[in-house]
């Protein structure tokens, strides 16, 4: 669970800018927008295997 509080005399908006970046470190806003749409398991295998062939061709292994 992530939690954010509130330091005496932050505005809410910089509360919420830090949650946010809790979030996106966490990889919590990419898992939402990879579960709204349903993809076929041959898509998801062709889009690891681009995935894989990009790592490969740049020597990041």
């Amino acid at each position: 669970m992530i939690k954010v509080e509130a330091r005496a005399g932050e505005p809410l908006e910089k509360t919420l800018r830090r949650f946010k970046k809790r979030c996106e470190k966490e990889g919590l806003t990419k898992d939402i927008k990879k579960a709204m749409f349903y993809d076929k398991p041959s898509e998801r295998k062709r889009r690891e295997a681009r995935k894989l062939e990009k790592r490969l061709a740049s020597g990041k292994m």
